[in-house]
């Protein structure tokens, strides 16, 4: 299959994926499709393959481990750090802003990846397991919550699944946001698949803005929109994104798409005077 083939039966699989619900979502399965259209000429069936050795892995150490499987959390939190490491998975410190780290074939190949990336592993090889886990809603640093018999245990996916007390959440999220920040509600919130997935595309697109590549920051923003079409903020962030190209019509049709998920409010009322706008400049 060529490239472009390639890259158009990604993209057919992430529209595929927008019409389901986020819990039937494959999380590794929908990443991998985000990567063949990242890297077209990378083998992503042998990425897939290893995604089914790891799940086999998994299942194996899962039913060896009789209190882990019982529910204790923080046993479940080494066993799949056991499975991840004996297979040489780490977070990448030497070249974190390397694009590859976030193309989960290229972390496949590499076992290196930023924190989203070694997450979503993560999460793929709990559910083999048949354990509960779950990407959480902290800001700048992927963390996932595992569910146990006595509640959920935080865990650093990016440092070889650490274990985060209150101590520790508190020193990253000062680091994350200055020595103001302190722990507050909703910050270990649950998020759903999608948000995960989108969270590792959202790095490939500021990275693509950082180096002045706003034909490709878009063209992974329209496909963060095949798997995530409600998402309403994408809409406006690929509006703006057409504009700038003087792309028009694209960006009011994405303006459109967008006020016809939020209708109300004071962010509406922004995007309509940017479609005036972008109406006048039409006539």
């Amino acid at each position: 299959m060529d490239a472009d083939s390639a890259v158009a039966e990604a993209r057919a699989a992430l529209t595929a994926a927008g019409q389901m619900p986020d819990a039937e979502l494959d999380l590794a399965g929908v990443a991998l499709q985000f990567a063949r259209i990242d890297a077209p000429e990378a083998d992503w069936r042998a990425a897939a393959a290893h995604l089914s050795d790891l799940a086999r892995q998994a299942v194996a150490a899962a039913t060896a481990d009789r209190i882990a499987d019982a529910g204790d959390s923080i046993r479940r939190a080494e066993v799949l750090a056991s499975v991840l490491a004996r297979f040489g998975y780490e977070g990448d410190d030497t070249t974190y802003d390397d694009p590859a780290n976030a193309n989960l074939i290229r972390v496949t190949q590499r076992r290196r990846g930023l924190p989203v990336a070694l997450g979503l592993l993560w999460l793929h090889v709990a559910e083999a397991a048949g354990w509960s886990a779950y990407g959480l809603d902290f800001p700048g640093h992927f963390l996932l919550g595992l569910e146990g018999r006595r509640g959920a245990t935080v865990v650093d996916p990016f440092h070889g699944g650490l274990v985060m007390e209150a101590p520790a959440l508190r020193l990253l999220l000062k680091r994350m946001e200055g020595e103001q920040a302190e722990l507050r509600p909703g910050l270990l919130s649950a998020v759903g698949k999608r948000s995960v997935l989108l969270r590792l595309q959202n790095n490939i697109k500021l990275r693509r803005l950082r180096d002045g590549s706003l034909d490709g920051a878009l063209a992974c923003t329209e496909d963060m929109l095949r798997l995530a079409p409600e998402e309403a903020a994408l809409w406006r962030e690929a509006a703006v994104m057409n504009q700038r190209l003087d792309r028009i019509g694209q960006a009011l049709t994405c303006l459109e798409r967008f006020l016809s998920l939020v209708p109300d409010g004071e962010a509406a009322a922004r995007a309509r005077a940017m479609a005036a706008e972008l109406r006048q400049r039409l006539n």
